[in-house]
Formats: structure tokens, C-alpha cells, sequence
């Protein structure tokens, strides 16, 4: 890793989760930054969308957090329909929903976890900038993410 012509290591944010046996582990930075100017050293990039569920957010924090909001909001609502927990899935899918048909105005990255009592497991989405939808044990996510591939792989 070289820095940059300011003497700047720039890596970007870095988030990481996976699954485990009794559940999911979501770890993310504390840094915000704009360029190679660190704004913020204490960010919160994990945030809940229901009791059972949270999400790790990279990309532009205006888009995340509008994202985040619209989903909380269905979530809400769903779960009062439905009188019971959300699943981690339906999370996930309301969620590459409004990435994917907004894909040419948002740089919202996100991660999505969570613990659903009706299969005893956890579950892990990741829903990169562009709108894909992917399930996996772990994933890797932010423009930091390719330094971390190369220890995960």
C-alpha cells in the first residue's frame, strides 16, 4: 500500500461480517471521510432496521441513511401485518428493491444481518453499489474492501 502524493494512506471504509454458529458478527470503521480529509473518527456505519436485523452502510451517508429509512418504515408496517418478527430476507429484498431501481442516483452500499427465529439461523446480504443482491457466510464491503480480500481469501 503506497500512499498518495499528500503522504495519505487512503483506504475508504471497511466493513466486514460473517455468520457463526449462534448467530451473525457485523464490524465496520468509526472513520468518515471526504477525499483524504478525515471529517469524523466516531461514525456509526452499523444501524438497526428491526430488533432481529441490522445493517452495515457504505457509499454516500445521505443515500444509506435515506435507504435505511424507507426500509425501517416497510419494516414496520410489515411486521404489524404480519404480527411477527421480519426475516432477514425480506430485509434484505426491500432493500436491493429501492438500490436497484434507484441504481442510477444512489452510491449506497449495504450489508444486511440478521438472526430469524423461525429457521434458528443467521442470515447475510450484501447489497453493493448498483443494486445486486447476494447471500453469503461472509462479506466484505466499502472502498477499503480490497485490502481486506486479500487476508480473507
Amino acid at each position: 500500500m503506497e500512499p498518495n502524493q499528500l503522504g495519505v494512506l487512503k483506504t475508504g471504509t471497511s466493513l466486514v461480517c460473517c455468520i457463526y454458529n449462534g448467530g451473525v458478527v457485523l464490524g465496520a470503521d468509526s472513520r468518515t471521510t471526504t477525499g483524504a480529509y478525515i471529517v469524523g473518527r466516531a461514525s456509526n456505519k452499523l444501524l438497526s432496521l428491526a430488533p432481529n436485523i441490522y445493517c452495515a452502510e457504505s457509499g454516500s451517508v445521505a443515500d444509506t441513511q435515506m435507504v435505511i429509512r424507507y426500509v425501517r418504515y416497510y419494516l414496520d408496517m410489515h411486521s404489524i401485518e404480519l404480527e411477527k418478527e421480519t426475516e432477514v430476507a425480506a430485509a434484505a429484498r426491500l432493500a436491493q428493491i429501492l438500490c436497484y431501481e434507484n441504481k442510477e442516483h444512489l452510491m449506497a452500499g449495504l450489508i444486511i444481518g440478521g438472526f430469524d427465529k423461525r429457521t434458528g439461523k443467521g442470515s447475510l446480504y450484501q447489497i453493493p453499489i448498483g443494486g445486486s443482491l447476494i447471500k453469503s457466510n461472509y462479506c466484505i464491503g466499502g472502498s477499503g474492501s480490497t485490502y481486506l480480500y486479500g487476508w480473507c481469501d
